[in-house]
């Protein structure tokens, strides 16, 4: 495969160049369409803008918002200047929220006005007080010496934050000439794109990606669907993830396809976005597609137009695989396995694979990646149908982790290799499966979640002498979080006091569904805990409940 050597900015002005006229983005529930052309003239003047408020090549901007529309305005924006757009989930709270905007250096942050039941403007007020002291472009946070300026995503005006509209006024009346000499200066292997994954050693990771990786991994991901400029994509999962931008819309960019977009998940919407716009493609984690078609009015809907889409995320039972293709006449469905470190694809299967490779396997490596599985203790290749630890290198592996070059070093090793964690398997024919994994991680419908991250953070209440998380085996999420926890001597600590005080301040995916109230754990002869164990433990425990 031949790499693309363009930026993101030059990619969408070559669509425009070709066919200006084409749709690239529909939101279908307010019949709001841009052709490529009216999108790439709305970037420009937001470029503009931000040039205007001094953001420039380098500078991190964080967007907090669900998806809409002028999320990707700033993603191609901010990538036009050379900024460096970091995705915040719309699931965080106050004190993820301070970490991300700290450790990302943010000179500015762009936000919605809440999402769900967390107020994105307070939290913003209430970790910058000073935005309702100081004018805007003026900023000076105590907390955030590198906020200098917040963007209220929307028509609303709120004190010491500039909004969109008057981004795109400001756009409108610059000339083009401070944006077309940044262009100039743009490289395909600078970084773009900052996303943020839980880590391991306690805290989230910034996952630095170039121009270069997601519009590769992108143009690779459409192949295997055989993407061509007719297809529609319905969208309907979060932007700030790598399944949002790189699966999504890189996919559907590097093909001159259409977008047809969500602004939060909703199955119904989904069915009638799908029937209304004539999509081809429809991506989902498995419970999206479950929610989908055994939803009461699902036998109202068209949905004959499918050809294609992706179910990833977590693992995808064979049961819902099949009635996707048979009932939502997706038949040419896949599957791609990846991890944001990768940007994120590493294997895909394809539209003609038999269904119980499609099912069964997670695909073949894409054209310019290499894969194997490594013995995880000597790092030698495994023979065929060994199971080891899934690793590659090339185009799609990250620059690196934030300002954590030991991180960094662990996760990508001297010979170039990223080690994914993932324990699994690859066949004669170069088909992977996955069997299980080495880091102790739970994917919760889709989303990563780290047992180290949730046990810090349980430390900090007080009454927990200590705490461990596990995953607990769960029908429709795949798996959920389970906390097991020692108190301080007489602490009276119930589970819906662990709940309340976790709800208030994490992401509400994170928090433990069921909590454990123990004297001790189950520990090997060197001390270290068997979470195994106590994922057992957990599972009898819940029968006697139920």
């Amino acid at each position: 495969m031949e790499l693309i050597t363009d930026t993101l900015g030059e990619v969408l002005e070559k669509n425009v160049r070709e066919d200006p006229d084409r749709e690239f983005i529909i939101y279908p529930d307010r019949d709001l369409r841009f052709t490529y052309r009216q999108f790439n003239e709305r970037v420009d003047m937001l470029a503009r803008g931000l040039l205007e408020i001094g953001i420039g090549k380098g500078d991190h901007v964080g967007i907090w918002a669900k998806n809409v529309p002028d999320w990707l305005t700033f993603m191609f924006a901010t990538s036009k200047i050379g900024a460096v757009l970091v995705t915040v989930n719309t699931a965080y709270k106050i004190h993820e929220v301070d970490y991300v905007v700290d450790q990302a250096d943010l000179k500015a942050i762009a936000i919605i006005d809440g999402f769900r039941d967390v107020n994105y403007i307070d939290i913003m007020y209430e970790l910058v007080p000073e935005l309702k002291t100081q004018s805007r472009g003026s900023l000076k946070s105590k907390r955030f010496p590198h906020l200098k300026s917040v963007i209220f995503i929307g028509q609303e005006k709120h004190r010491g934050m500039y909004n969109t509209p008057e981004l795109l006024l400001l756009g409108q009346h610059s000339s083009d000439e401070k944006l077309e000499s940044t262009k100039a200066t743009l490289n395909c292997n600078d970084v773009i794109n900052m996303q943020y994954t839980s880590g391991t050693t306690g805290f989230p990771k910034g996952v630095m990606l170039t121009h270069s990786n997601i519009l590769n991994n992108g143009l690779s991901i459409g192949n295997r669907q055989k993407f061509t400029c007719n297809d529609r994509l319905c969208l309907p999962v979060p932007l700030f993830h790598c399944f949002g931008i790189v699966l999504g819309v890189m996919a559907v960019l590097t093909h001159g396809s259409t977008l047809v977009m969500l602004e939060i998940y909703d199955p119904l919407m989904v069915l009638a976005a799908v029937q209304k716009e004539k999509c081809t493609a429809l991506y989902g984690v498995p419970t999206m597609f479950i929610a989908e078609y055994t939803h009461p009015m699902f036998k109202m809907f068209d949905l004959s137009s499918l050809r294609t889409g992706i179910m990833a995320g977590s693992t995808c039972p064979i049961d819902s695989m099949k009635r996707v293709i048979n009932e939502m006449n997706c038949r040419e469905i896949t599957i791609v396995y990846g991890l944001t470190e990768a940007s994120p694809g590493i294997t895909q299967t394809t539209t003609d694979d038999p269904i119980e490779l499609r099912v069964e396997t997670v695909g073949r490596v894409f054209p310019g990646v290499e894969a194997a599985v490594l013995d995880p203790e000597t790092y030698e290749p495994l023979p065929p149908n060994t199971i080891g630890e899934i690793c590659c290198r090339g185009y799609n592996v990250m620059k690196g982790y934030y300002k954590m070059p030991e991180e960094t070093k662990r996760a990508i090793d001297s010979n170039g290799w990223l080690h994914s964690g993932d324990l699994g398997t690859c066949d004669e024919n170069g088909y992977y499966r996955i069997t299980g994994r080495i880091k102790d991680m739970i994917i919760r419908g889709g989303e990563n979640v780290y047992p180290r991250e949730i046990e810090e953070f349980l430390f900090t209440m007080p009454g927990v002498k200590s705490a461990q998380v596990v995953g607990i085996p769960d029908e429709k999420y795949g798996e959920i979080v389970g906390a097991f926890i020692i108190p301080d001597a007489g602490a009276n600590l119930t589970e819906e006091d662990v709940r309340d005080h976790a709800l208030s301040r994490i992401a509400r995916y994170k928090v433990p569904k069921h909590v454990f109230f123990v004297d001790e754990y189950p520990l090997t002869a060197s001390g270290k805990v068997q979470k195994f164990k106590l994922k057992d433990l957990a599972v009898e425990l819940l029968k006697k409940k139920n």
